[in-house]
C-alpha cells in the first residue's frame, strides 16, 4: 500500500521577547502575545510540522496546542537567554535550543521547521535534518534600468514579446533581494558569521555592482544577457558562490522585480 504523504502545517506565533503571556481575556494573539510592555523586541515563531491528519477531528494538531507550547516553553527560553545579554545574543544558537524544547514538548508531532523572524527583513530558520547549521536571510534593496530585447529578433517580435519593457531607452525597477545562508553558529557568538561582514560582501558583490545602473548598458554581465528577472537572478546567485567564508553555505537568492515578480535560485 502507497504510504500517504506527509502533511505539513505552520503556525506562527507573534510575540514580545521579554514578556509576560497577557491572561485570558486580556490578550491580543494577533498582535502578540506576550504583548510588548515598553520598547522590547517583538518576533514571530513560526512552526512548522508534519504528520497525517486525524481522521476524527480532521486536523494535523490543534494549533491551539502550538500556540501553547511555543508561549509556554518557547517563550520563557527565549526570554531567559536575552536577559542574560540582550545585546548579543547569536540568533543560531537561540533557535536551535528553541528547536529542541519546542520539538521535545510538540511529541509525538514532528517538528520539521522553526523559522524566527527577528524583523520583516531578516530571519533564521532550522531544518530538523540540517541541526547545527542554521539558515540566515536577510533582504536588501538595488534600484537599476533594463530594457528587454532579443537582437536576433525583429522589432515587431520584440515588441511583442516584451512590450512596454522593449522601450528603447529602457525602464526602472526598485528591486528587492533576498540571501540566504546557512551555517554552524559560533559557540560563543552564536553567530553563522558576522552581521556586518556578512552585508559588506553582499554590498561589495552585489548592490555596488547593479544599483543605480543601466543593466544593458552599465553592467557587462548584461552585454549579450538579456536582463530578465530569472537572469538577473542567476547572475546574482553566481556572483556571490564561493564568497562566504569556509563552512558557510550559499543557500537560496531571491529577487523581487515587483511585488508581483519573483525569481529564486537554490543551490543544488
Amino acid at each position: 500500500m502507497t504510504k500517504k504523504p506527509d502533511i505539513l502545517l505552520t503556525r506562527e506565533v507573534r510575540l514580545a521577547a521579554t514578556a509576560l503571556e497577557s491572561a485570558p481575556g486580556e490578550a491580543n494573539n494577533f498582535a502578540a502575545n506576550p504583548p510588548p510592555t515598553g520598547v522590547m523586541p517583538v518576533v514571530t515563531l513560526a512552526v512548522q510540522v508534519a504528520g497525517q491528519v486525524n481522521a476524527d477531528t480532521g486536523m494535523l494538531v490543534n494549533i491551539k496546542h502550538i500556540d501553547q507550547i511555543v508561549r509556554q516553553v518557547a517563550a520563557p527560553a527565549m526570554a531567559d537567554m536575552l536577559r542574560e545579554d540582550i545585546y548579543s545574543i547569536g540568533p543560531g544558537l537561540l533557535l536551535i535550543e528553541l528547536f529542541q524544547r519546542c520539538g521535545a514538548a510538540l511529541e509525538p508531532y514532528a517538528i520539521t521547521d522553526l523559522t524566527l523572524n527577528v524583523s520583516p527583513w531578516m530571519y533564521f530558520q532550522a531544518h530538523g535534518g540540517e541541526l547545527p547549521m542554521i539558515r540566515m536571510a536577510q533582504k536588501f534593496e538595488f534600484s537599476a534600468a533594463h530594457r528587454l530585447h532579443n537582437p536576433d529578433f525583429s522589432a515587431q517580435k520584440n515588441l511583442e514579446l516584451f512590450g512596454k519593457c522593449n522601450n528603447p531607452n529602457g525602464h526602472g525597477h526598485n528591486y528587492e533581494l533576498e540571501v540566504m545562508i546557512a551555517g554552524q553558529p559560533d559557540p560563543h557568538s552564536g553567530q553563522i558569521m558576522p552581521l556586518g561582514s556578512f552585508q559588506r560582501l553582499i554590498n561589495e558583490h552585489v548592490i555596488d555592482v547593479l544599483d543605480h545602473k543601466h543593466l544593458n548598458m552599465d553592467c557587462p554581465e548584461f552585454s549579450n544577457l538579456n536582463p530578465t528577472v530569472e537572469n538577473i537572478a542567476r547572475v546574482i546567485f553566481s556572483k556571490l558562490q564561493g564568497v562566504f567564508p569556509t563552512g558557510v553555505k550559499l543557500i537560496a537568492i531571491k529577487v523581487w522585480e515587483t511585488p508581483k515578480t519573483c525569481c529564486e535560485v537554490r543551490a543544488g
